[in-house]
C-alpha cells in the first residue's frame, strides 16, 4: 500500500478536507502520527501537550516584539500539527474514545483562548475596558462559528458514511452522562462534560430544521440512511463544505497572523465579529433551506409508504 494511500485513510472524507490540510497539516500531520505510535504516545496524551504548546504560543502574542511573536506563530502552527497528529493517531490504531472525542473539539476552542488573554493583556493600556468587551464578544463569535462548522461537518460524513462512520453525539444523551458524573470524584471529566455538552447545545439551538430532519431520519429509517437521501443530501451539502473550512482554523489563523505582525491585533477581532459571522450566518440559511425541503420529502415518502402499507 502505497504512502498516500495509507495517508487517505487516516482521513475522515476528503468532501470535508481544505487545500491547506491536505498539502500541509494532514502530510505533516501523519508523520507526527508515525512517530508517535512507535514512542508508545496516546491521543490523549497528544492532546495534552499540544495544551501546553498552546499556552506557550498565547504568551507569545502578548509582547510587541516581532521575532516573539512570529514564535507565537510558529508554536501556534505546531498545535494545530498536532491535533491533525492526534485524530490521525485515532484512526490509524483504533484509540477512539468518548473522552478523546470530547478534548478533539473543546481543544480547537481552547488553544485560541490564551491567544485572546494575551491580545487583551497587550491591548488594555491603550483600549482599557472596550478590549475586554471586543474580547468576550469575538470569543463568543469564536465558539458559534467553530461548533456550527464541526456540526456541519459532521452532519455531512454521517450522512456520507453512515453511523459507523462518524459519531454524532446529541445533548440528551450527553446531560445524562453528565449527571452520572461526581464532580468530587471526576470533578476534570465532569467539568469538560459540561463545557461538551453547551457546546452541543449551541449546535442543535442554532439548526432547529436540521433537527427536524434528524428526528425524521431516526424514526423513519433508524439511521441507515437510504442512498437516495446520501447521495442527494451530499450534492446539496458538497457545495457549503469550504465555508465550514473558511470557519474553522487556517483563515482565522491567517488573518491572525497578519494583525498581529502589523501590530493591529484589535482588526482580528474586528474581523471575527463582521466577516466571519457574515460567512456563519449565510451557512446557517443554506443549510436550514436544504433540511426543510429534506424534511417535506422525507414527509411525503412517510406518509406514502404508509399508505401502501395501509392498502396490501
Amino acid at each position: 500500500m502505497s504512502t498516500s494511500t495509507v495517508l487517505e485513510s487516516t482521513l475522515k472524507s476528503t468532501d470535508t478536507e481544505d487545500f491547506v490540510d491536505i498539502y500541509f497539516y494532514r502530510p505533516t500531520g501523519y508523520q507526527g502520527a508515525l512517530f508517535f505510535r512507535k514512542s508508545g504516545i496516546t491521543p490523549n496524551q497528544i492532546t495534552l501537550i499540544s495544551i501546553f504548546i498552546g499556552i506557550a504560543s498565547g504568551i507569545c502574542f502578548y509582547f510587541t516584539d516581532l521575532r516573539i511573536n512570529v514564535l507565537g506563530i510558529f508554536l501556534l502552527i505546531g498545535v494545530n500539527i498536532l491535533n491533525s497528529a492526534h485524530r490521525q493517531l485515532a484512526r490509524m490504531t483504533g484509540q477512539k474514545s468518548a473522552l478523546g472525542r470530547i478534548l478533539d473539539r473543546i481543544c480547537g476552542i481552547f488553544r485560541f483562548v490564551p491567544i485572546y488573554i494575551a491580545i487583551t493583556c497587550r491591548l488594555w493600556p491603550e483600549w482599557n475596558i472596550w478590549i475586554l468587551i471586543l474580547t468576550l464578544f469575538s470569543g463568543y463569535c469564536h465558539t458559534s462559528q467553530t461548533a456550527l462548522a464541526d456540526y456541519y461537518r459532521n452532519i455531512h460524513l454521517l450522512f456520507l458514511k453512515g453511523k459507523n462512520g462518524n459519531k454524532l453525539d446529541n445533548s440528551m444523551i450527553l446531560y445524562r452522562n453528565y449527571k452520572k458524573l461526581s464532580w468530587t470524584k471526576k470533578p476534570v471529566l465532569k467539568f469538560f462534560q459540561l463545557i461538551y455538552l453547551n457546546y452541543t447545545e449551541k449546535q442543535e439551538f442554532w439548526t432547529p430544521k436540521m433537527q427536524q430532519m434528524q428526528g425524521i431520519l431516526r424514526i423513519q429509517y433508524h439511521e441507515e440512511f437510504p442512498e437516495w437521501f446520501k447521495k442527494q443530501y451530499r450534492k446539496k451539502s458538497l457545495p457549503l463544505i469550504p465555508y465550514t473550512n473558511l470557519l474553522s482554523f487556517n483563515l482565522r489563523s491567517i488573518v491572525l497572523f497578519t494583525c498581529v505582525i502589523i501590530n493591529y491585533p484589535c482588526i482580528y477581532f474586528i474581523f471575527e465579529i463582521t466577516i466571519m459571522n457574515g460567512m456563519l450566518f449565510y451557512m446557517i440559511r443554506q443549510y436550514e433551506r436544504i433540511c426543510h425541503k429534506f424534511r417535506i420529502k422525507l414527509e411525503y415518502f412517510s406518509i406514502k409508504n404508509n399508505f401502501e402499507n395501509n392498502n396490501e
